[in-house]
């Protein structure tokens, strides 16, 4: 399959039972679902070639022998040779360098699964933001990682300390990787992984970081057993991080607008899904052969939020949860658990609880939350947030309300007052009612999209989805000039699934066939595949026969098995 052959070892009759035993694997692995090669002019500073990897969640297989499930947990060391002016980073504890050898060797001295094993090589530097917390990146955009994050980090990890009980890793580092990276963050251990891309989007960042720093307790130090129950990681990952944000953020409003961002999304999705999707449940069956990353989706986040914020209410006061969690962490850290582990500890610490019998509570019976599919049980009250969120329903009904005779009030909005949660709420609106009538998207253009144009990259992309699935040609040029400058799955994939969805393909042809040497050939692949859907079979183009100064442009004429049935990106507007 896609995903490797299982590796039988016979072992020795003789051997006897618990008797230590040594297995060597000699191996070679180059390409590989794991390992990300980047040329020098797929980096920020175009200098020096860089390798990562992304395990999660079953792909460190393509990287070294392993037992590729959460249950397994093990300690691990490497030794690493790398060209001079190559800097080796990996999640471990302990790391040395011998300049002489140009050798790195590593060691994590703490058990941790097979998925949290990372590397990463490259034109990387670094400064100290904290007595225990550095931030790597190319030379070319450390000072921008500086400024966002020196001083703060420090405050995230104490708070959390606070809330869950000491951090175990030794040190918090963050290494900012090139927009080739899949992903947004990767929670490994000692070295969190983030794209460079989110650096412009301070909110997003912010948030992003304290949802690592979230993980060292919830899904590194405790991880789900088994991919079926990801929300044990994803779901208590997301609760602890609004806990952190609340409490050395911006308090309880910025986390319910947050909040309420993720739940809009959530909605969207099961909307898209149907409420009787089973992958809904927050126990959903793993088919055998199906990639657990297929799994990560809003579910995951934000249904088992809600069933963990239920729990904290069940307490009725959310320091008694933290109590909890702090006596869950220090049970289980270092193994993996089910969660009938979570829901029984919850039980025995809450006693008063179990006598009152919750868990069997009619209508929000922990089996149907784990079990049930469609939407959470309860949500949380987010009226504390309604002091941001109510002016974007306020904005929101302006432009939607027919006839349109508030544009005056609805002009006189200055968005770049807003934040940028508050921005993308609205936005994020305005495009599940698109299409809009044409004179409320050109008043909109005329209203905003200057004002938006100085704005971060996760406010512009909604702007131009809302632009590309109106037809709203004035604004088009800004379209082709945002994927001129962004090599970000993140940031390209929506914008052509939306060009591709509507009546844009040729435009979205034109852009590609510019840009597509600026993309990492995995990325490249993906548009390649979005742009020949529903297309008559394509004839490729003889590469051989273009000149170098003529970018080639090949289109596949089938969509792989990996993106059918898979959640169209532009109907989610979330970065999960």
């Amino acid at each position: 399959t896609d995903y490797g052959s299982s590796l039988t070892v016979s072992l020795p009759a003789a051997l006897q039972p618990h008797q230590p035993f040594q297995i060597i694997v000699r191996y070679t692995t180059a390409d590989g679902p794991a390992i990300w090669w980047l040329d020098p002019e797929l980096t920020y500073g175009n200098a020096k070639p860089f390798v990562f990897t992304q395990g999660h969640s079953v792909c460190n297989r393509s990287f070294f022998p392993c037992f590729d499930t959460p249950a397994v947990k093990c300690t691990y060391s490497a030794t690493v040779k790398a060209p001079a002016g190559i800097q080796v980073l990996m999640s471990a504890t302990q790391s040395s360098y011998l300049e002489e050898e140009g050798v790195y060797q590593f060691y994590m001295e703490y058990p941790v699964p097979a998925y949290l094993v990372a590397l990463v090589a490259g034109d990387l530097i670094h400064a100290d933001i904290g007595p225990r917390s550095r931030v790597w990146a190319e030379p070319c955009l450390l000072p921008t990682a500086i400024s966002k994050l020196s001083g703060i980090v420090e405050r995230w990890l104490t708070a959390a300390e606070s809330l869950y009980g000491p951090y175990i890793w030794g040190r918090y580092d963050i290494v900012f990787l090139p927009p080739s990276f899949p992903i947004v963050a990767m929670e490994n251990p000692c070295l969190t992984f983030i794209i460079s891309s989110i650096l412009e989007s301070d909110e997003f960042l912010i948030i992003d970081v304290i949802h690592e720093v979230a993980h060292s307790w919830f899904g590194n130090a405790v991880t789900n057993a088994t991919w079926e129950e990801m929300w044990l990681s994803e779901g208590l990952a997301t609760y602890a991080q609004r806990r952190i944000t609340t409490e050395t953020y911006a308090g309880a409003a910025f986390t319910c607008l947050e909040t309420a961002f993720r739940l809009d999304a959530l909605h969207r999705q099961m909307k898209l899904l149907g409420e009787d999707n089973p992958v809904s449940k927050l126990q959903v069956k793993l088919e055998p052969g199906v990639n657990p990353s297929n799994l990560m989706n809003l579910f995951t986040y934000e249904k088992g939020y809600c069933f963990v914020y239920y729990l904290s209410q069940l307490c009725g006061d959310p320091r008694h949860f933290d109590s909890f969690l702090r006596a869950y962490i220090e049970k289980y850290k270092f193994t993996s658990v089910v969660a009938q582990d979570l829901l029984d500890s919850f039980l025995n610490f809450f006693p008063e609880l179990k006598e009152q019998c919750v868990e069997s509570k009619a209508g929000l019976e922990f089996e149907r939350w784990l079990n049930a599919t469609g939407p959470p049980l309860a949500e949380p009250d987010l009226s504390q947030g309604s002091s941001l969120t109510r002016p974007v329903e306020t904005l929101f009904k302006l432009w939607t309300t027919e006839p349109l005779d508030s544009v005056a009030a609805a002009s006189s909005v200055d968005l770049t007052k807003w934040r940028t949660f508050q921005t993308v709420l609205f936005l994020d609106r305005l495009l599940d009612g698109s299409p809009l009538p044409h004179e409320v998207i050109k008043k909109l253009s005329e209203c905003y999209s200057s004002q938006l144009d100085s704005m971060n990259a996760e406010i512009r992309i909604r702007w131009l989805q809302i632009v590309v699935r109106n037809d709203y040609y004035p604004d088009l040029y800004k379209v082709r000039r945002f994927l001129e400058n962004q090599m970000s799955r993140m940031y390209t994939i929506p914008l052509y699934e939306d060009l591709c969805t509507g009546t844009l393909k040729s435009f979205a042809l034109e852009i590609f066939y510019q840009t597509q040497n600026q993309l990492h050939p995995n990325l490249r692949k993906t548009i390649q595949q979005i742009l020949s859907q529903g297309l008559n079979p394509l004839p490729a183009i003889d590469t051989t026969a273009v000149t170098t100064d003529t970018p080639a442009m090949v289109l596949e004429d089938k969509v792989s098995e990996a993106t059918n049935g898979a959640i169209s990106l532009r109907d989610v507007n979330v970065s999960a």
